[in-house]
């Protein structure tokens, strides 16, 4: 595909921000470089990470998967590292599959590198994410940050999560850079760590550092890893009682609903949201790839 026919579109969810570029037969090539340029806040159009849309049997990676679900979100971060899954991500790129035609109203399925994951979406626009399992691992977790403390929960949602319960959310400071953990060793290829306060009961705030992005206003696989993490410390488990337990989960750019089953399956709920298209300028999109 020729650099200068590349088209984009711009969509968030709870103001997770992507760029979303449509390939279904696999044709553009985007190394790390040239996704970190479109995703630039400043020279490029702007994200926290970029969602390229492929037809799964076309991507060597998503084949196995085809025939549970046509299309695969290879997601990106900002600095075009390659990520396992994105929460909000995922909501985003059922609603760009809506908005194409692609998919209606109802259930589809959407194929990630973190696996298959079940999409509903409502009349309302409300969209509901089958999230997977969490795992909870015993490993022992610290983050430090400014000479403050805490145990952090172990948690990984097809991606690896750190949970700490803080006092204030202050406390997280800009998030710019990745916040001290130990021992490193647990977490080998980075970590996504989250910072939480109470707000009601089954009712939290997060503040959250996305590897690989920063500091980003909404991040889906947290806010689960986060429920899940509440619910342990509260004494809820839905594997024990039978009975579902939902948190609502406040972060800075909106709310999310998750909820945990007896089985273990954990739904997020939320809205997704596209704000733009159009098609890169040819003479800058040329130097993406040289």
């Amino acid at each position: 595909m020729s650099t200068s026919q590349i088209a984009f579109l711009k969509g968030h969810g709870t103001e997770n921000d992507f760029v979303i570029i449509p390939d279904p037969d696999n044709a553009l090539d985007l190394p790390a470089s040239a996704v970190a340029r479109l995703c630039d806040r400043r020279a490029g159009i702007g994200g926290d990470g970029l969602l390229r849309v492929v037809r799964s049997a076309a991507h060597p990676e998503a084949r196995g998967m085809a025939d549970e679900a046509e299309w695969f979100m290879d997601y990106r971060n900002a600095d075009g590292s390659i990520a396992e899954m994105c929460g909000n991500g995922v909501r985003v790129f059922a609603g760009y599959l809506q908005r194409a035609g692609h998919a209606g109203a109802g259930d589809l399925a959407v194929a990630t590198r973190g696996g298959v994951k079940r999409v509903h979406i409502a009349k309302d626009g409300a969209i509901t994410v089958s999230m997977g399992r969490a795992l909870l691992s015993e490993d022992g977790v610290t983050v430090s940050l400014d000479g403050r403390s805490w145990a952090a929960r172990n948690v990984n949602m097809g991606n690896p999560h750190a949970v700490a319960f803080v006092e204030d959310l202050a406390h997280a400071g800009d998030l710019l850079s990745v916040p001290p953990f130990s021992p490193a060793a647990v977490y080998p290829e980075g970590v996504n760590i989250e910072f939480v306060v109470d707000r009601g009961p089954r009712h939290v705030a997060m503040r959250v550092h996305e590897r690989g992005s920063g500091e980003t206003r909404s991040c889906g696989t947290g806010a689960c890893a986060v429920a899940v993490a509440a619910a342990r410390r509260d004494g809820a488990d839905p594997a024990l009682t039978g009975t579902p337990v939902t948190y609502t989960v406040d972060l800075p750019g909106g709310t999310l609903v998750i909820t945990e089953r007896p089985d273990g399956e954990i739904e997020m709920t939320g809205p997704a949201e596209i704000v733009a298209e159009g098609r890169l300028d040819p003479a800058w999109s040329e130097t993406l790839t040289s």
